[in-house]
């Protein structure tokens, strides 16, 4: 049983020779554990996206987010757009406006709703069409009150375009 680890070990000294090793052990591991603790500050559910038509360039992502200590969510990266941002839509002065945000504050266990008509993702200079069935990756970037970031990663499944659209009356 312990060859496996042997020949490991026995492969990663030779590559890294001397107190090297057990350095890069040692990032791997750390690593390793900051990426469960950012999984840990923040609960993901159900996080969707909306289908495009083809040549469409940008598209939106939803999502339910509950964090277990107050955080921002400062960043969203993805390689299935150029840009990705916060956005927000809100009634102003009797017309519906969108606007990007800086960050997005996430409250200690309280949920903070991604949806369509109100806070959401924006995705722009889209580099192929969503297409329903399909999964897109996200990494989000969290900031806590040290302002030390955490990526969480993020799947995200393309819903038909009617999706979250309120049936008409």
């Amino acid at each position: 049983m312990s060859a496996p680890i042997d020949s490991v070990h026995l492969t990663m000294t030779r590559l890294f020779p001397g107190r090297i090793y057990w350095v890069v052990a040692l990032c791997v591991g750390l690593l390793a554990i900051s990426a469960a603790q950012a999984a840990d500050l923040v609960e993901v559910h159900d996080p969707w996206a909306r289908a495009t038509v083809p040549g469409q360039k940008s598209g939106a992502v939803y999502m339910e987010l509950v964090a277990r200590e107050n955080l921002r969510l400062t960043a969203i990266g993805t390689a299935a757009a150029e840009t990705a941002e916060v956005h927000q839509m809100k009634m102003e002065k009797g017309m519906m406006r969108m606007r990007a945000l800086p960050y997005l504050e996430l409250p200690a266990g309280k949920p903070v709703e991604l949806a369509p008509g109100g806070y959401h993702i924006m995705l722009f200079d889209l580099k192929r069409s969503l297409v329903e069935g399909q999964t897109l990756k996200l990494e989000l970037t969290l900031e806590d009150g040290a302002r030390r970031r955490h990526r969480v990663q993020v799947q995200a499944v393309v819903r038909e375009r009617e999706a979250g659209t309120a049936p008409e009356h």
